[in-house]
């Protein structure tokens, strides 16, 4: 499964249909109730903190490791169908990129959205991050 992910972000990347928000439409969705997931490693959010609010659930380890599956089981109990709304969180914006695709391409999520800049934007803009 890992390889086929891979391959398949790969060729969906460029062509991707789901939507990059800024911090401040990010802030908005907050205040609207919309789940936010961040993607990244417990050091990644160690060091910088999270997006208050949000959800924590890695998607790669600090291998580059993933277990889509493992993944899906735990995303599912956040986003219970596939128009709900959500937004996705990782340090630049990279691995949204390649999870996001894949939620919206190939699962077929609807409403797929993705900070981007990652957490990187956030605090460049001296938003407040929590301890998770």
């Amino acid at each position: 499964m890992k390889i086929v992910f891979f391959l398949f972000v790969l060729s969906v990347f460029s062509f991707a249909q789901f939507i990059g928000i800024n911090p401040t439409t990010l802030q908005k969705k907050i205040d609207e109730n919309v789940v936010v997931i961040d993607i990244r490693t417990p050091p990644e959010w160690i060091e910088t903190g999270i997006v208050p609010s949000s959800k924590t659930l890695m998607f790669f380890d600090q291998n580059g490791n993933y277990d889509v599956d493992q993944w899906l089981q735990k995303f599912k109990s956040y986003v219970k169908d596939k128009n709900q709304s959500f937004v996705l969180v990782c340090r630049s914006g990279n691995r949204t990129g390649m999870v996001g695709n894949f939620l919206s391409k190939k699962l077929g999520y609807k409403n797929v959205f993705h900070l981007e800049n990652g957490i990187k934007s956030w605090i460049r803009e001296q938003r407040p991050t929590i301890k998770n």
